[in-house]
């Protein structure tokens, strides 16, 4: 008995230790990235994925900080390198957590940095698989803020392009903000939690 508490408090100590380096490691990341410091942040997220191989949200935020930091980048190089990554991890993300409606959002996300890099190379091309997420990331998850704003604020880019009303959707971005308020309040430890401020942005811009 003496024996098999104490292989249980071993247990319970190496968990809570290996625990503690997980949450160390990626406060120390998010830290990173807020202090503009985009690869180093990739890179630990990168070291944390590899010891958290059951956890898809590591893998998450390489494939959001490589996508983020795409947005208006004009090397295409680099822009490869980017999101090819972010690609990787969030596949890789997605065998661990299927049907997840934050890692739809995110392969969205890619594609859109594809198609801001590069519209008429890219966006007839992953257009309809955006649309096609969104939708998918909805039927999910109708009450996630960041699928409604998300898909909103792709419903309105598409719109503007073909030279329609945006209005619409003014209606979307601003329920996804009393769900944020309501809602978002996911207690999983590094859940996503952005978008909030965002969408404030843009329904200011829909009331001006």
């Amino acid at each position: 008995m003496k024996k098999l508490v104490a292989i249980i408090c071993i247990v319970v100590s190496f968990t809570s230790s290996a625990q503690d380096r997980y949450t160390e490691g990626m406060s120390k990341a998010m830290q990173l990235w807020g202090e503009q410091k985009t690869m180093e942040a990739s890179h630990l997220f990168e070291r944390i994925a590899m010891a958290e191989t059951d956890n898809w949200l590591p893998y998450y935020y390489v494939a959001l900080v490589n996508t983020t930091a795409s947005f208006g980048e004009r090397d295409e190089t680099k822009l490869s390198q980017q999101l090819e990554k972010a690609k990787e991890f969030v596949d890789v993300a997605k065998n661990i957590s299927p049907e997840n409606p934050e890692l739809l959002i995110m392969e969205a996300m890619i594609n859109t940095a594809w198609i801001a890099f590069d519209g008429a190379t890219y966006g007839m091309e992953l257009s309809g698989k955006n649309t096609k997420l969104y939708n998918e990331a909805m039927a999910l998850a109708p009450n996630n803020p960041r699928v409604i704003f998300s898909k909103a604020e792709w419903d309105m880019g598409s719109a503007r392009y073909f030279g329609k009303d945006t209005t619409p959707y003014c209606e979307d971005v601003a329920r996804a903000i009393e769900l944020f308020a309501s809602t978002d309040t996911n207690k999983v430890p590094f859940y996503p939690n952005w978008g909030e401020d965002r969408a404030k942005q843009v329904l200011s811009q829909c009331k001006s």
